[in-house]
């Protein structure tokens, strides 16, 4: 399928067949492209959510020429490296569901970025001071913070355990992208000026996002011809040109002596990476997690995420209640308290189950979750933090023994990207990538146009043997990345995902609750205001939601605090994408409307 002209007509052509629009491109010109967005899509032969038009154009290019669900996954997710490069990119890691059609079968790839094998236990501490380094903007801003990145490795393993393109195929349309330009947004301009002084602290990477000091103007033509060329290698010479060879000394060097400005302040304290890391770098086959949920199977990512069994625990202690007949604001009182009461467990118990056994079973155990759900009180709010419980000892019946409560602080940042795909054939992809923090580590390497993941700081900072999350060389930082794929009766019948650090479990969670329990359609269960209660005293919640239940939840108990932290000028909580899957074979692919600039659905055909 060589690369032609025939490619960008087939991007404008999959704009302009989506049921809704999507992206505009008119005519064929950079420079006087429109873009619109769209957030849902209805149709048949194929669909496509992620936060960006290019990027779902894309994957319905793929599918349009006849590639599957994983092809188009691949193509969407590298095209999201050019138009969302603060979120996401080849410098970072991810996880991949893909449920199967043929077997019926839902395969995972655990793509998340390792530690260094010289990575030491007091990494993160200044050896000036004896004391940890700030967490932001240094310990953030910094080579210490990069992981062994793991999408290439992913991408490789996607298309070669279920695809039938070459990576060389599915590159093309991220390749006319980052060549060609995208039109700058709103989001986009602020995340740059949201991270002005960390970009500035690097030669390379203040060249490519902050041209003449400042962020790129909205409505400009952003190029990335750097990004373009990285990735024509990795379609001539495949992933292995990632991790060997020039690229991998580049990005090595990148890491243990970042390409710092004369001007800045920021430490930068450098990183253990070396190329033997990247060599010895491999994406993971494994099993799903799975629960079942008012009669559907419900299928997450195992650890080293947290998001599979997190969500699950908390899904199986909602089963215990009858959520859809509740008032709303019992029903949410029982989502923030199930959330709370796995989030304990998830800080107890949950890493890299090379390092740490991880109890993974035990937590997706229905019997478990019946057990825990009665710590619940119907009336009130328990005080924050819960105790995790007890998996060695447990039988459904109440009262429960308690453990100890783990000593947790969340790194977890908020930048990451989603998209979920589905085929005419009726395979089914859920992949959540990242590079951690927006704009990651702030370190783009040299002439290559990526930036670098800051993924280590998911580590707890302080190293302590009893701490599942404790720093160790060749480890994967615990996730809280949750690609989920439902199944009803063996067949699709939802997927989703969603950015937000840990908060992306509760925006699974709560979507799932909205959609199975409360009846809402699957477009309004991703557009409903959140909140996330991840075992804290205040529950952090999205403006309207506070305006809509803040006074219902308060005679709970709960404590509600608006969302927005140091690391964002939005007060938003996460960015989802979804598929649900009607018994007609009719696709409904569902965006968000507002949040993070809004996101674009789009399907093959609008109608049979």
């Amino acid at each position: 399928m060589p690369y032609n002209k025939r490619r960008l007509a087939a991007i404008t052509a999959a704009v302009a067949m989506s049921v809704t629009g999507g992206a505009v491109i008119s005519p064929a010109s950079a420079d006087d492209r429109e873009t619109k967005k769209t957030a849902t899509a209805r149709g048949y032969g194929g669909a496509v959510s992620t936060v960006d038009p290019e990027a779902s154009a894309a994957a319905i290019e793929v599918l349009r020429d006849g590639g599957n669900a994983a092809d188009a996954a691949v193509a969407a997710a590298a095209t999201l490296g050019v138009t969302e490069p603060y979120s996401a990119g080849i410098g970072g890691g991810g996880y991949f569901l893909f449920y199967d059609a043929k077997t019926g079968r839902v395969g995972t790839i655990d793509g998340r970025e390792t530690a260094p094998a010289g990575m030491p236990r007091d990494a993160f501490i200044d050896p000036k001071t004896g004391k940890p380094y700030n967490f932001t903007p240094e310990l953030v801003t910094s080579g210490v913070s990069v992981g062994v990145p793991g999408t290439p490795a992913t991408w490789d393993r996607a298309l070669k355990r279920w695809g039938t393109m070459d990576l060389d195929d599915v590159l093309e349309p991220a390749i006319d992208v980052a060549n060609r330009g995208f039109v700058v947004d709103e989001t986009f301009r602020q995340q740059t000026l949201d991270n002005k002084v960390r970009f500035a602290a690097f030669t390379s990477t203040s060249k490519l996002f902050l041209p003449r000091g400042d962020a790129p103007a909205v409505g400009s033509i952003f190029r990335s011809p750097d990004l373009a060329r990285t990735y024509k290698l990795l379609a001539d010479k495949g992933t292995r040109a990632f991790y060997h060879g020039q690229l991998a000394k580049e990005i090595v060097a990148a890491v243990k002596a970042p390409p710092k400005t004369a001007a800045t302040r920021l430490p930068v304290p450098p990183g253990h990476m070396t190329t033997a890391d990247l060599a010895g770098y491999s994406a993971l086959n494994q099993a799903p997690t799975h629960v079942e949920y008012r009669g559907y199977d419900v299928y997450g990512m195992a650890p080293s995420s947290s998001g599979g069994t997190t969500v699950g625990e908390a899904l199986n202690v909602l089963d215990t209640f009858n959520i859809a007949e509740m008032s709303t604001p019992n029903a949410l009182h029982h989502y923030l308290e199930a959330s709370a009461l796995a989030f304990a467990d998830r800080g107890r118990y949950v890493g890299d189950p090379k390092f740490v056994d991880v109890p993974t079973a035990e937590l997706t155990d229905p019997l478990f979750g019946k057990e825990r759900s009665c710590a619940i009180d119907p009336k009130r709010a328990a005080v924050k933090p819960v105790p995790p419980g007890n998996v060695a000892n447990y039988d459904g019946v109440c009262p429960a023994a308690a453990a100890s409560i783990a000593d947790e602080k969340d790194t977890e940042n908020i930048s990451t990207t989603n998209l979920t795909v589905a085929d005419k054939w009726g395979n089914v992809v859920e992949y959540t990538l990242t590079i951690e923090q927006t704009g990651g580590s702030g370190i783009v390497v040299p002439g290559r146009g990526f930036l670098l993941n800051n993924e280590l700081t998911d580590f707890s900072t302080v190293y302590d043997q009893k701490d599942p999350n404790r720093i160790e060389p060749g480890k994967r930082p615990r996730s809280s990345m949750s690609p989920t794929i439902i199944l009803d009766e063996g067949k699709p019948f939802l997927a989703l995902g969603s950015p937000g650090g840990s908060t992306i479990i509760t925006t699974v969670l709560q979507t799932i609750l909205n959609r199975v329990d409360r009846g809402m359609t699957i477009s309004q269960a991703i557009a409903a205001p959140r909140a996330a209660q991840r075992n804290t005293a205040n529950v952090t919640a999205e403006p309207a939601f506070i305006t809509a239940y803040g006074s219902g939840l308060s005679a709970y108990g709960h404590e509600l605090a608006p969302a927005g932290d140091a690391f964002t000028s939005a007060a938003e909580i996460g960015a989802a994408t979804a598929i649900e899957f009607k018994p007609d074979g009719r696709m409904v692919a569902a965006a968000e409307p507002v949040r993070r600039g809004g996101g674009s659905a789009m399907v093959v055909k609008p109608s049979r």
